[in-house]
């Protein structure tokens, strides 16, 4: 039986911290346009307070989590124990992206442990907090994180790797927008 919550207590931070990935859904408002379910890993999840939560945004090869929440705020973060007792955790709340040329970045940035190249920091209020059983997750033993991600990141200069964030993250796949270069003065 599923229960809720009115806010992330002792238990269920133990919980989101012992787990070594999260899964996060986004979707635009239109009825043509895409959901969005990304898997996240490393330790790039943090419990700011009962209400409040955040992760690193690492970059990949879309920008369809920031363009949905540019456009309507609305995420789900889900875990699943894939060891020990069957449960499944569901936060849903308003998310905003903070990106590497924004106000609060570095601040934000100081929740984690250093990563060399991160996009931005997804934070989210909570407004709901629900579990389920799980039943159905499968046991997974976790072997470790790839190292790919980390090593594509530093094969670029931090300058070109903002530009080539620019130039590859502007909009979504439905066409909404994605990271946009701030104005300079002139």
């Amino acid at each position: 039986m599923s229960k809720i919550f009115k806010k992330l207590d002792d238990k269920l931070t133990a919980f989101i911290k012992a787990q070594k990935m999260f899964f996060v859904a986004t979707a635009p408002l239109g009825e043509g346009g895409h959901v969005n379910v990304s898997p996240k890993g490393y330790d790039s999840f943090a419990v700011i307070d009962p209400l409040t939560v955040a992760y690193l945004d690492l970059g990949g090869s879309g920008i369809e989590t920031l363009a949905h929440l540019k456009e309507n705020g609305r995420i789900t973060i889900m875990f699943c124990a894939f060891e020990g007792k069957a449960n499944i955790l569901r936060l849903y709340g308003r998310g905003v992206a903070v990106s590497f040329d924004d106000p609060g970045f570095d601040d934000l940035c100081k929740l984690f442990p250093p990563e060399p190249r991160v996009r931005s920091v997804i934070k989210v209020k909570i407004t709901r907090i629900a579990d389920s059983c799980g039943w159905g997750v499968p046991f997974y033993e976790f072997t470790g994180e790839r190292a790919q991600l980390r090593r594509h990141h530093q094969n670029r200069e931090l300058m070109d790797w903002h530009q080539h964030r620019y130039n590859s993250n502007a909009a979504s796949i439905d066409g909404l927008e994605g990271l946009i270069k701030p104005e300079t003065d002139p």
